[in-house]
């Protein structure tokens, strides 16, 4: 087979495979992306470009979204629209978590980390794994979930 030939059927393959899942580090250096554009843009701003789905903060699977540090309400969310301006607070996960108030605690105690919660996934009604990593930056909480199964 000719060399052109042989990366061409490599790179139909590639393209053939599903997309692979995000991995821990992927969601860390997101959130650490999104935290350097807010100190340099502003909180405004990234609200903009993560509710306009901007590829630097939304890559299907994988996407930053935000809520306020103190009231937890939603202020940016790329798939979910609907979330923005919500206070989740007090709606538990597929389990009867109340995860979100850990975020909250998370990020004012330690600033940074994962919070684990079990998600019922739109699609198929099943419940789901999953963790995601916040950040606190000044008076919001930077978050990218991902998978754990």
């Amino acid at each position: 087979m000719k060399p052109q030939f042989a990366a061409l059927g490599l790179a139909l393959v590639a393209a053939a495979s599903p997309a692979a899942e995000p991995a821990a580090q992927d969601a860390v250096a997101l959130v650490e992306q999104g935290a350097a554009f807010l100190r340099l843009h502003g909180k405004a701003e990234l609200i903009r470009r993560i509710n306009a789905r901007d590829p630097k903060f939304y890559r299907g699977q994988l996407y930053l979204h935000m809520r306020d540090a103190r009231t937890g309400i939603v202020l940016a969310h790329p798939v979910h629209r609907w979330l923005v301006g919500q206070d989740l607070l007090e709606v538990p996960d597929a389990n009867g978590r109340k995860y979100r108030r850990d975020i909250i605690e998370l990020a004012a105690t330690e600033g940074k980390g994962w919070v684990a919660y079990t998600y019922k996934n739109p699609a198929d009604g099943h419940p789901e794994p999953r963790r995601d990593y916040i950040a606190r930056v000044g008076n919001v909480v930077l978050e990218s979930g991902i998978g754990t199964r």
